[in-house]
Parts: C-alpha cells; sequence; structure tokens
C-alpha cells in the first residue's frame, strides 16, 4: 500500500486525467476505503486543489475552478509537449504571449528531473523558428473568442473586410481554427444569415459576448473543411476544379488545406478545387506539383494552358505541333 504522501500524489495525477471519477473507482485505483478517500480529498483542498463532490447515483470527484492554479503533475511526454507548445508560442502570432510563455518555459524547465532536460534540450537544439512577419493577434480577444465558443454565447465586434470595409457584426461563435499562419473565427452571421470565417487580427472593436445561443449543425465537413474551402477558393477570380493522376494521400502533401481541399476519386487519382488570383498563376502552380493532370473548370483555364505549353515549347527550342 501506499504511503500518505505518495498516495495524495496518485490521486492528484488521477483527477488530472480525466474530468470526473466515481468514489468507487478511486478507492479501487488506490486500494483504499472510501473514508480514506475523503481525508485524502480534504488534505487536497486544503492545499489549494479545488476538489469538488457530488453525491448520488451519477456523483463522484473532480477538479473544479479555484481562485488560484494549483500546481499540476505532468507525466514525461506531457512535459515534453507544454514544453515544445511554450517554446512554439513564443515565437509565435499571439501578440503579447513571447514574454509570458518564455517565463512560464522557464518555471517548467526549473522543475524537471535532469532526463527530461537532456530531451528538451536536444529538441530544442534541433528546432529553428523561422522569424514571422505576417499579423499577430490579440491574446485578449482570442481567448475571449474562444470563452464564447465554448459557452455558446452571441458575440458583437467590428470587422475590417478583404477591401478595408468596416462592418459590425453580430454572430454565433461555432469555433476557431488556426491554419499555421492565422487565426480564423468560424461563426453564423446573424446579418446575412449563413456561415463565415473572420480573420481574428481584422478584429477591430472590442469583442462583446451578449446572450447565450442553442448551436447549429456546423458547416459540411466541419469547421476546419469550412475554413479551408473558405481561404483556398472565396478570395479568388478565378475557381478551379483539377483531377489529379496521384493518390489523395500523396498530393495532400503537397497541397496544404489553405491552398486547396482534396476529394478521393479512385486509388489513384483526386479532385482538388482551389481557388488563383490569375489563369497564368494556376497554370504554374499546376505545373509545379509534378503529377499529370486535367483542369475540368474553368474552360477559359485549359485554352491558356495550352497557350503557355506552346510559348514554353518555343522557348525550349521545341516547334510546337499545329493544331488540326
Amino acid at each position: 500500500m501506499l504511503g500518505t504522501s505518495a498516495r495524495l500524489l496518485r490521486l492528484l495525477t488521477l483527477l488530472q486525467t480525466r474530468r470526473s471519477w466515481t468514489g468507487s473507482e478511486l478507492c479501487a485505483r488506490l486500494e483504499i476505503t472510501s473514508r480514506t478517500l475523503r481525508r485524502d480529498v480534504d488534505r487536497l483542498r486544503s492545499l489549494g486543489y479545488p476538489v469538488q463532490s457530488t453525491s448520488g447515483v451519477a456523483g463522484g470527484y473532480q477538479f473544479g475552478a479555484g481562485s488560484e492554479l494549483p500546481p499540476l503533475l505532468l507525466e514525461d511526454d506531457e512535459a515534453l509537449a507544454v514544453s515544445l507548445g511554450l517554446r512554439t508560442a513564443a515565437a509565435g502570432s499571439v501578440a503579447g504571449m513571447e514574454e509570458v510563455a518564455l517565463r512560464a518555459l522557464a518555471k517548467l524547465e526549473q522543475v524537471m528531473p535532469a532526463r527530461l532536460r537532456r530531451r528538451l534540450s536536444a529538441l530544442h537544439a534541433s528546432i529553428v523558428p523561422l522569424a514571422r512577419s505576417g499579423p499577430t493577434v490579440d491574446a485578449q480577444t482570442l481567448g475571449t473568442l474562444a470563452q464564447a465558443c465554448r459557452d455558446n454565447l452571441r458575440l458583437a465586434f467590428g470587422y475590417r473586410g478583404n477591401d478595408g470595409a468596416h462592418t459590425d457584426r453580430q454572430v454565433e461563435p461555432a469555433g476557431l481554427v488556426h491554419t499555421g499562419w492565422r487565426w480564423y473565427l468560424v461563426a453564423w452571421d446573424l446579418g446575412r444569415a449563413d456561415w463565415r470565417t473572420f480573420r481574428v487580427d481584422r478584429v477591430e472593436s472590442k469583442v462583446t459576448p451578449g446572450a447565450t445561443f442553442f448551436p447549429r449543425p456546423p458547416p459540411e465537413g466541419g469547421l476546419a473543411a469550412y475554413v479551408s474551402r473558405s481561404v483556398s477558393l472565396a478570395p479568388y477570380p478565378v475557381r478551379a476544379r483539377v483531377l489529379l493522376h496521384a493518390p489523395i494521400a500523396e498530393m495532400a502533401k503537397k497541397v496544404s488545406p489553405s491552398a486547396g481541399t482534396l476529394e478521393s476519386v479512385d486509388a489513384g487519382s483526386c479532385l482538388l478545387h482551389a481557388g488563383a488570383p490569375s489563369l497564368d498563376a494556376l497554370a504554374v502552380w499546376m505545373s509545379m506539383l509534378g503529377v499529370e493532370f486535367e483542369i475540368r473548370e474553368p474552360a477559359a483555364a485549359r485554352e491558356h494552358l495550352r497557350r503557355v505549353g506552346e510559348r514554353a515549347l518555343r522557348a525550349a527550342g521545341v516547334k510546337a505541333r499545329r493544331r488540326a
């Protein structure tokens, strides 16, 4: 049987790994009686851990919100994941998080055992962050949006569109999507009665939470797929549908979700839905994918691609074959 200190640490770890535990489950895991469990829970509460308990058939124990953040117990892989996440946040796209992330990282590394510090040092030595020049988002705004998504609260805010025009929006937020470069809010726009994506860095005025709402079914394919369609098609004047003669798994490595969406056709081909600023840009991009392809739409792109190909042949000193 575990000693009191070891048992408390074990109990603390269990409470942090799952949202709720029944008393019988905890007693079985710790090999203790229900009386000892209640005494251990009281000890944790005296140390500042907000352990809540409920009685009845569906009762049990779980962590609640406290006035202060208590110490956390992390497994080795969890500690490494948190550390890498903090290092990424220190060079990330959320404004004001750099110094905070570095302070948290220093605290975590200070209490790490030597074996983890060595592994972490090797990982950090191999990671060279690329300097970012893109837009950053306000951490407080991001937190407010995330909380509204979680609690199903309507939001009001000012927004600057692609054309620079300012509009006032009232929305029912569904979730946040990070493309690796930008943050997007997916929400039902009450004024337009449709789903919309909002770049968080373009939210201009204070975000004001409102009344609760009943969540709607998400857009087709889920939030990430909706953002992918929105950012890869909607902003561009040319919208293309291209058959790629390669498996979808292979093309997924070459086409990011922010560049286009892929749809499997069969084992050896897939359909690409994407946008481009011009027919020239589309022709160049398709040629750079390194696979055979057929442009299904728009029809004008096929003729444009033929002319581009003929110019390329002439530049290479090859006489283009005349069409019949």
